[in-house]
């Protein structure tokens, strides 16, 4: 294929996208296929010679398209919504036909510059104080790495990528049960040891973190002859939406002078609801926060605003700077590469700028706030069903259920409900536990989501426990 050749096919992959989302909800939400179904109708071997792109478009539709699931499909209620809105994606193909790097302001002065206005633009949306700085991450699970990096280096005086660990004091991290995976996996990288993760018990409806043990926990450890370095609270947990309280969480990190990172990567988005910030009270404190456009705002993956109180502690902790990095004659420009842990950087600001102005913030608020009042109201028509028991009350717009019976295992009983959803493919819902027990989560996120679909999830649930 050949440039010339590209006006065709961009035209039949226009096309295809605006009858892939007209028809959607035609098809099952999660995909039906079975392990190994996939590989087994791909060749063992590369091809020797160019084949048409007909050919390759027609293989597209029947072996891909059977594999996929539908993340972008209006009932797809499960884990958080990755969106894809139509200006975002639009912004997305000119990204992948410029294919610039952006590691470097001298390597495409307009990402560089979009992204430190599109970065303010979202602090503002969000309503952080000015004297929050920002990066786009690929995702935030680099944001939280880049955070715990830059509190065990903040903590050991800028000493652990010169020496190493192994001469320094043991470190130690703290958050609750209600945070992401990724945080074990920040503390993995970085060194830190996941015994050395320690969990605070979480209390209330939020499932928010004790800060009175968080203290103790802290005193007892440097009693005992541990470093401690930072603390890592979450807004909107993705097991069943737990908040910390973010200003008393803060008030002990500041007592301890320890480091705070806020992960807030799917309920970030709806802070651009001024009702909705309580979540996350007193995160003017935080020294770092991280949430994902691409979850639920609109920008399909992968982009993640990083929000840094003091830019300084973070280049000090990740910035490189061989004489082929630097940009001589240019004084005062940023190089995002060294707020970043990869070199290479995508042009991701322009899908924010697309999204911006196509929608508008009041456009988006609309979205939000009607996922949260849909999401709250089946979860009352739930547990007005006898059969239905609420576990876990809506944040924002997640909350858990079961479905109960007398005498019957209700682990086994709701996995086997769980499945049976999934296979009749009309929604798609996943699983989290509830102090040890299996629940079923359910979150509305997706960007054409409508009152129909939430009306024909309650049916679909109610229809096919009856069948159990």
């Amino acid at each position: 294929m050949q440039w010339k050749d590209f006006p065709k096919w961009g035209k039949w992959a226009a096309n295809w996208a605006a009858d892939y989302h007209a028809n959607i909800r035609k098809l099952p939400v999660r995909s039906q296929v079975k392990p190994g179904e996939i590989i087994a109708q791909l060749p063992a071997s590369p091809p020797e010679q160019p084949q048409p792109m007909d050919e390759i478009i027609a293989d597209f539709e029947s072996i891909v398209m059977p594999g996929i699931t539908h993340w972008q499909h209006p009932r797809f209620f499960a884990y958080f919504a990755s969106n894809a809105s139509p200006a975002a994606v639009l912004a997305d193909n000119l990204i992948t036909a410029m294919a610039p790097q952006c590691m470097l302001w001298q390597t495409s002065p307009a990402a560089t510059e979009m992204e430190t206005r599109m970065i303010d633009w979202l602090r503002q949306a969000i309503d952080l104080p000015s004297d929050f700085s920002g990066v786009i991450q690929d995702s935030a699970s680099s944001a939280t790495l880049a955070a715990v990096l830059t509190m065990r280096e903040r903590a050991l005086d800028w000493q652990g990528n010169q020496q190493g660990l192994a001469t320094q004091k043991t470190l130690r991290v703290y958050c609750s049960n209600e945070v992401h995976t990724s945080i074990d996996r920040a503390i993995w990288i970085a060194g830190i040891g996941a015994a050395n993760l320690v969990r605070i018990p979480t209390h209330g409806p939020l499932r928010a973190m004790d800060t009175d043990a968080l203290n103790a926990a802290i005193i007892a450890d440097k009693a005992a002859g541990y470093l401690p370095i930072g603390i890592i609270a979450c807004t909107g947990g993705t097991g069943t939406g737990g908040c910390d309280d973010i200003k008393s969480t803060c008030a002990v990190a500041k007592h301890h002078d320890l480091y705070t990172h806020v992960d807030a990567a799917w309920a970030g988005s709806a802070m651009i609801c001024p009702e909705f910030r309580t979540l996350w009270d007193g995160i003017e404190d935080a020294d770092s926060v991280v949430f994902n456009p691409h979850k639920w705002l609109g920008t399909q993956f992968d982009l993640s605003a990083h929000f840094i109180k003091s830019p300084e502690n973070l280049t000090r902790t990740l910035a490189i700077k061989p004489e082929y990095l630097k940009t001589h004659g240019k004084d005062g420009v940023i190089n995002y590469s060294e707020w970043s842990i990869p070199l290479g950087r995508r042009f991701r600001a322009l899908k924010l700028w697309f999204l911006l102005r196509a929608y508008g913030l009041d456009g988006l608020r609309v979205m939000i706030r009607n996922h949260v009042a849909w999401s709250h109201a089946l979860a009352t028509r739930l547990a007005a069903h006898p059969d239905f028991e609420i576990i876990t009350d809506p944040v924002l717009s997640l909350f858990t259920f079961r479905y109960s019976r007398e005498n019957t295992d209700l682990d086994d009983l709701n996995q086997r409900l769980l499945n049976a959803i999934n296979d009749d493919g009309r929604i798609y819902l996943t699983q989290t536990l509830v102090n040890g027990h299996l629940v079923i989560r359910f979150q509305t996120g997706q960007f054409e989501t409508t009152q129909d679909d939430i009306d024909t999830a309650y049916d679909v649930i109610i229809e096919i426990a009856a069948t159990l």
